[in-house]
């Protein structure tokens, strides 16, 4: 057994912390970088050296790169009207991964809670109040999570912007190759309440 103030077990420590790692997949995780040393460890800790360096929320949308205003929010083609509200920047990232959304994003950084304390003031909503006259904002879409905490937070949007923008929201329903079957029942509730004409 080794002793806890070890650079090996400190870094298993560490990696445990992740999200998805418990203790035995970062110890798993850890032995395999030191057997991978050169290939591996290395480039690991030099590049996350490099992003502890450079990383920053973007002033304007909250996305993270290595810039004061992302490549997102600089791209004059984007300036379109159209803002997508996120809680968080891995569903801005999410929502880029498709390739559909050719407009701007604005992540919050959160989701209103009762229960953790967090308020209006606590998320960028009154930066998102600003960016709508800023920006010449026509068309917000509201991309919450269908959360009890996403669906207060997006209800909690619509209200404030009620009147000077148009508001719209995802669609939620059956899933494309989803099976009834599998789904639960809020799932097919939504899907029947937002059905279409065939």
């Amino acid at each position: 057994m080794t002793r806890r103030n070890d650079p090996i077990e400190a870094l298993i420590d560490l990696m445990a912390r992740l999200p998805g790692l418990g203790p035995r997949s970062a110890r798993r995780a850890v032995l395999y970088l030191i057997r991978k040393r050169a290939q591996l460890l290395q480039p690991l800790a030099e590049a996350m050296m490099a992003v502890a360096q450079s990383a920053r929320e973007c002033l304007n949308c909250g996305n993270v790169g290595t810039t004061e205003i992302c490549d997102i929010c600089e791209d004059t083609r984007r300036a379109n009207g159209l803002l997508c509200v996120v809680e968080d920047v891995s569903d801005l990232w999410a929502m880029e991964r498709s390739g559909v959304f050719k407009g701007r994003y604005h992540v919050l950084g959160g989701t209103l809670s009762a229960l953790e304390g967090v308020g209006p003031e606590d998320l960028r909503i009154p930066g998102l109040i600003h960016r709508l006259e800023a920006e010449e904002i026509t068309e917000v879409i509201l991309a919450l999570n269908a959360t009890i905490d996403g669906q207060t937070t997006a209800h909690y949007i619509a209200d404030q912007l009620e009147g000077r923008v148009l508001l719209s929201t995802l669609a939620q329903g059956v899933p494309i190759g989803g099976e009834l079957d599998y789904l639960d029942d809020g799932t097919i509730s939504a899907a029947l309440n937002a059905r279409k004409a065939f």
